[in-house]
């Protein structure tokens, strides 16, 4: 089992200059918790997650000097990305994606090729996708004489 055979390739991006505004936009029509940040050449450079609007966003009161609402969303995302980010090729196993996310505690993995181009996403919401394909079910019963296994129907 490869990235590659469970990675999003329909992955939207942003440009480091872009502000939060358009992380928000993103996350919030695309249902998705994290967005590469990439380079001209579509090289990953950060992840903004919903953690990190949520962390940039708390305005903080004014009298300690804070930025007001209108201000906070126009901060590029490159102040406010995570820098630290682990990449993974679309050939990678499975297992080596999980891995790379739980030592490493990302919620997700940017897929990118042999030029380091993002080619697509790998998220925790992918990897439950494989396991939920791989785990028994557990209402599924074993026909004897048949050696099938059957599932029960709900109505």
């Amino acid at each position: 089992m490869r990235v590659k055979d469970y990675m999003t390739t329909a992955v939207f991006y942003l440009k480091a200059n872009r502000g939060l505004v358009g992380a928000k936009e993103i996350m919030g029509w695309a249902h998705v918790r994290h967005v590469p940040v990439v380079d001209e050449k579509r090289r990953v450079v950060g992840v903004v997650s919903h953690r990190d609007l949520v962390r940039a966003t708390a305005v903080p009161n004014q009298a300690d000097g804070g930025r007001n609402a209108s201000e906070v969303w126009s901060v590029p995302v490159e102040q406010v990305m995570s820098r630290d980010v682990r990449t993974i090729a679309p050939d990678a196993s499975i297992r080596q994606a999980a891995r790379a996310m739980r030592e490493g505690k990302f919620g997700c993995l940017p897929v990118v090729d042999a030029e380091g181009v993002l080619v697509g996403i790998i998220t925790e919401h992918d990897l439950l996708w494989v396991v939920e394909a791989l785990a028994p079910d557990p209402d599924a019963a074993v026909d004897v004489d048949s050696g099938l296994a059957v599932g029960r129907r709900n109505p």
